[in-house]
């Protein structure tokens, strides 16, 4: 049966590709940093479950290490900037097409899965429908375009060097709210709050609700982070205990609130840097900037559909 186990041996050999590419890179003086950066995070992903706690955690603080002390720098791999302008021109907006492969496919899988049962884990079939979109996209443009076959590993080398160190802190930090949320710091957020919330208030808990899930989004990145904290501190207690609120709407809509976050904010990596480097802009927060305009209407609508259908 196809689970995790597919999709982290699939991200372990690309991180592992970036690493030798890296390595070989003469035009960076900081190769050596870059191939052990991404050497060590395939390694995670590859024998994780071999190396225990301890040995991910020494992992993560020589990742940490690495990047603390400057050791990642940019190469010169990848096509020069005269080669995608000239491709770009060619194919237009028809580029477009192989980015919709990834979802599509994931839609496609999610909901076909089912209907073969035994194949893929059904707990972890869109994350295996999400990597098989991946690889189908990858497939469809090398049998389109016709690049050199090395030409995805130089590009995706030449896009996790722009990004660095910042590439994997959705993932550190998903797994920091799940240490705050074992520590108790939903209990803590929960009683520092209630001196703030009117007593009796069901729109000050909404609010507090959803203005905390997009504020704690904001400065830790996820919203998979934040959830498991702002639930603890207002969402269970107090809209869904105290209030009677519904679950599954409360719990939804908070998420998107804490969405409105990952909009405002350079810390959600994956979303906000990854385009800026994408695109080449000289302001690396240029994409959260035009996003704020947006986000801000959002969170009020979201505060305002827990108040009508919630309760």
């Amino acid at each position: 049966m196809i689970g995790l186990p597919f999709v982290y041996t699939l991200a372990g050999l690309t991180f592992l590709a970036f690493a030798v590419l890296s390595l070989r890179d003469a035009s960076n003086r900081k190769r050596w940093g870059n191939g052990a950066f991404w050497g060590l995070l395939a390694l995670s992903m590859l024998a994780g479950d071999r190396l225990g706690d301890f040995g991910n955690g020494l992992l993560v603080l020589a990742l940490v290490a690495i990047a603390g002390t400057g050791q990642l720098g940019r190469g010169a791999g990848g096509t020069t900037a005269v080669v995608r302008a000239e491709r770009a021109a060619r194919y237009g907006n028809k580029l477009f097409l192989l980015a919709l492969v990834i979802p599509a496919t994931a839609l496609a899988g999610t909901f076909g899965f089912e209907h073969l049962p035994g194949l893929v884990n059904p707990k972890q079939v869109t994350l295996v429908s999400l990597a098989l979109g991946a690889l189908l996209a990858l497939v469809t443009g090398l049998a389109w375009l016709r690049p050199h076959p090395a030409a995805p590993l130089q590009e995706g080398r030449r896009l996790m060097d722009s990004v660095g160190w910042a590439a994997i802190l959705p993932q550190m930090l998903a797994s920091l709210g799940a240490v705050f949320a074992l520590a108790g710091v939903g209990d803590v957020v929960g009683q520092l709050m209630s001196g703030v919330i009117p007593a009796g208030s069901k729109i000050g808990a909404i609010i507090a609700f959803t203005v905390g899930m997009a504020l704690f989004t904001m400065v830790m990145g996820n919203a998979f982070a934040a959830f498991p904290v702002m639930a603890a501190a207002i969402a269970v207690p107090l809209l869904i205990h105290q209030y009677g609120g519904d679950p599954a709407v409360v719990c939804a809509i908070g998420m998107l609130a804490g969405f409105c976050g990952t909009l405002m904010t350079p810390m959600a990596a994956n979303f906000n840097i990854v385009p800026a480097a994408l695109l080449e802009l000289k302001d690396r927060n240029a994409v959260v900037w035009t996003q704020v305009g947006t986000a801000l209407p959002l969170l009020a609508v979201n505060t305002l559909f827990i108040w009508w259908f919630a309760f």
